[in-house]
């Protein structure tokens, strides 16, 4: 089951029925029960924790999403592929290049719409990791090893790009007492897990309460996910390791805490928080005809849906193309151009990240919302599709050639 559970398109097919299912009940004669399970509120007013379901979902569930990015990016900065700059400079520049345009592009649409308009820039910049390499699970087992890479290096840099956009444009007020507060039990976080601490119901208690203090702060509280996975080491040690089995000779194998920590808690991401997400942040009502006609007139969704299925692809081949003609800086010679193509028109399926950045920009529930939500989920399929076309037929043609040798 764990194994089913990390796979790329167990991810992606959980993510695309929770999205269906949201918007099947949103225009459906169940959405007052699902709009009322979407704004129902509890919590904890005195800590600002009063939160509706959906921000619920947004803000706590989220966090462990990326919690899991954040060991995810660490294990890479140190052990993994973005370690060595020359090989990952090219996806590392493509993912700049991929974030750069699509905003560009949303500004263009968008010059004359006003300041309000304008802080959506950052909602086509999205890559959204499960999709994505789900769409190449699905259609590109003969393509080449390399174009996997390349895409999961490119989205983990986008993940860290937005990340930053989140933490530096949509924190309006920040308490610094609370920002403060929130060191203490993070370096209580670091301690035990630099001291091989795997309990649960030791790290949990701190993890939440690092959530809790960043929350108060003002600042987006998925930020707290990142910076608890940062402080998690990745290199096994003599205090910090975790029995991985043995190897040929019978000796013992180990793995450090962050790989640990990312394949317990990547399940639990990828089964539980993602999907509950996506289920109370895609349900758009789209009010028929008329209500799809004035989304497609509104330039905030132009702007999504051209950011994300032209902006994107743009974006990176033309910083790709440009930076491979560097003698430094070499494309896998597996990789071919065409399969390029496709994997960048894949990278402009948005969704998790961009839906949360709409909600961040607009507030929930208002009508910029509803329509970036349909920008969001028509760009996301848009670009699905044309991609998932192209490494189809690459694809294909791969498979031919291999039956032939």
């Amino acid at each position: 089951m764990r194994s089913n559970a990390r796979s790329d398109v167990l991810g992606g097919s959980l993510l695309l029925v929770a999205t269906v299912a949201a918007l099947i009940l949103a225009n459906s004669p169940a959405a007052p029960w699902y709009e009322s399970v979407r704004d129902f509120t509890f919590g904890i007013p005195e800590l600002h924790l009063e939160l509706s379901v959906g921000a619920w979902a947004a803000d706590g569930l989220l966090a462990i999403f990326f919690f899991v990015v954040g060991l995810e990016l660490k294990e890479e900065f140190v052990t993994g592929r973005l370690r060595d700059p020359r090989q990952a400079a090219l996806p590392i520049a493509a993912a700049v290049g991929g974030v750069a345009v699509p905003a560009l592009i949303f500004v263009m649409i968008n010059v004359n719409s006003g300041a309000d308009v304008l802080r959506g820039w950052a909602i086509p910049t999205a890559t959204d990791i499960a999709f994505a390499v789900a769409v190449i699970a699905v259609v590109g087992k003969f393509l080449p090893p390399a174009l996997r890479v390349f895409l999961l290096t490119l989205a983990i840099i986008d993940d860290l790009i937005a990340i930053t956009i989140i933490a530096t444009f949509y924190t309006e007020t920040i308490s610094v007492p609370w920002l403060a507060l929130a060191l203490l039990p993070l370096a209580g976080f670091a301690l035990l897990a630099q001291k091989g601490v795997c309990a649960w119901w030791i790290l949990l208690p701190l993890a939440i309460a690092v959530w809790v203090c960043i929350h108060t702060a003002g600042v987006h509280a998925t930020v707290a996910g990142v910076l608890l996975g940062f402080v998690v080491p990745v290199v096994p040690t003599e205090r910090a390791r975790v029995r991985a089995g043995n190897d040929e000779s019978g000796e013992p194998l180990y793995d450090g805490m962050a790989p640990h920590f990312a394949d317990r808690w990547g399940v639990v991401a990828t089964l539980f928080a993602v999907p509950i997400f996506a289920f109370f942040a895609a349900g758009v009502t789209i009010g028929g005809l008329d209500g799809l006609r004035s989304a497609l007139t509104d330039p905030i969704t132009i702007g999504i849906i051209v950011g994300l299925v032209a902006g994107k692809p743009i974006g990176i081949l033309a910083t790709t193309f440009l930076l491979s003609r560097l003698p430094a800086l070499r494309l896998d010679e597996t990789l071919r151009w065409p399969d390029l193509v496709g994997m960048s028109f894949v990278a402009g399926i948005g969704f998790t990240v961009s839906l949360l950045v709409g909600e961040l920009a607009y507030g929930s529930s208002s009508v910029a919302d509803e329509h970036v939500k349909i920008g969001v989920l028509l760009g996301s399929f848009l670009a699905a599709v044309i991609g998932g076309v192209i490494l189809a037929r690459r694809n294909a043609r791969a498979r031919r050639a291999q039956l032939v040798d």
